[in-house]
């Protein structure tokens, strides 16, 4: 962690390739939103959201505001320079320099995508129904029309970990239906007929099965660091946000393709 208010990914990005994933750390709201929490849809106050904004602008140095998206775990995926910010999507994409695309989570696994070019980024709010329904997979779709030859890779930012995340045989049986070697993601719980998921897990398997196998991070537990982290599961419908961003600096040019 470069920054306490920012986790930065380890991954052999292009250098003009810019990326990083927020706390709860460092921020002006109150708890239980306390205190970097970046989303405007809880019920913390607005001016405390805004100015928290501002300094995730400021310490991150982005170079513009995020577009914020509308996130209701849906397989949408937008172009974050065509679009205005609230639009319902759960990933944006952009080949745009100073474009930040951007997700919220809090337990949810963010996504972020580039390719070895650094001509186009790509950020994903995957919880467990998106997942399931293909959100990765279509984001990764629109990103080959950019770009039909490129290599990719991809970070896995702070999610909640399969030793918290407990779910129902529905949320298994859902996941089987779609690909059954998923299997080796989920392992019974202590609680009868309820499981234990590793999001993590599900998420690579995704990426391997569309052809991409450079994939970082994934280390990071939102349940169990109360000290960094928002969690839902921990905390409730009271808890803040965090938010993983990804954009092309626009002070350096990216490799043509």
């Amino acid at each position: 962690m470069n920054n306490p208010l920012l986790i930065q990914p380890d991954w052999p990005a292009p250098a003009h390739i810019k990326a990083c994933c927020s706390t709860r750390i460092g921020g002006c709201s109150s708890a239980p939103y306390d205190s970097l929490n970046l989303g405007d849809h809880v019920a913390d106050n607005p001016q405390n959201v805004a100015k928290n904004r501002q300094l995730l602008a400021q310490v991150a140095q982005l170079p513009a505001a995020p577009v914020w998206l509308q996130q209701t775990h849906s397989t949408v995926v937008v172009d974050a320079a065509t679009v205005a910010a609230g639009v319902n999507a759960d990933a944006s994409f952009s080949t745009d320099k100073a474009q930040v695309c951007a997700v919220m989570t809090a337990d949810c696994l963010p996504v972020l995508l580039t390719n070895q070019q650094g001509s186009v980024v790509a950020a994903i709010h995957a919880g467990w129904r998106g997942l399931a329904d293909g959100i990765i997979e279509a984001t990764v779709e629109k990103l080959r029309v950019q770009s039909p030859d490129s290599q990719w890779m991809a970070w896995l930012g702070p999610a909640i970990s399969q030793s918290a995340f407990e779910v129902g045989s529905e949320v298994r049986e859902y996941f089987l239906e779609k690909e059954t070697g998923c299997a080796c993601a989920f392992i019974p719980s202590e609680n009868e007929g309820r499981w234990m998921a590793d999001i993590y897990t599900l998420a690579r398997r995704r990426l391997a099965h569309i052809g991409i196998e450079d994939i970082y991070g994934g280390d990071f537990c939102t349940y169990s660091n109360p000290t960094c982290f928002f969690s839902y599961r921990r905390d409730g419908q009271f808890t803040g946000r965090m938010a993983s961003l990804i954009w092309i600096e626009p002070s350096v040019r990216a490799l043509e393709i």
